[in-house]
């Protein structure tokens, strides 16, 4: 399965943007879906998660209210809507799923994604 996220560009903080992800080939039917980012010279960290069981949601505390994760009703993409973006969101965003969920306590680990895309570019000016 490859996943293929789109969207990223360069936003002035204060601006929103809207992240795409989408699974070559099938649904966007996994178990547990994400969102990770890596700024420059750091680690990878996670966004978000989506669970399918339930349509539970979890967010890292330093987007939380900021950022919304969603999937549409026909299952094709996910996303990852982002508001009020500061200067510190700049990143590179990735898109990861696996296809069985794992409690919410697991989720913001990037070692229990199986399927991961290439990144988009996410850059957020002064």
């Amino acid at each position: 399965v490859q996943l293929q996220a789109s969207g990223g560009g360069l936003v002035q903080a204060g601006d929103s943007l809207r992240l795409s992800c989408a699974a070559s080939g099938r649904t966007f039917n996994f178990g547990l879906m994400g969102w990770f980012r890596q700024a420059p010279g750091k680690e990878r960290e996670f966004v978000a998660a989506l669970d399918r069981g339930g349509g539970h949601t979890f967010y890292a505390d330093v987007v939380k209210g900021r950022f919304a994760i969603s999937r549409d009703n026909a299952k094709t993409k996910m996303y990852l809507q982002m508001n009020s973006l500061k200067t510190e969101d700049t990143a590179v965003y990735f898109c990861a799923a696996r296809e069985v969920r794992v409690p919410v306590s697991a989720q913001r680990s990037a070692s229990q994604y199986t399927y991961w895309g290439q990144g988009t570019l996410v850059t957020v000016s002064s």
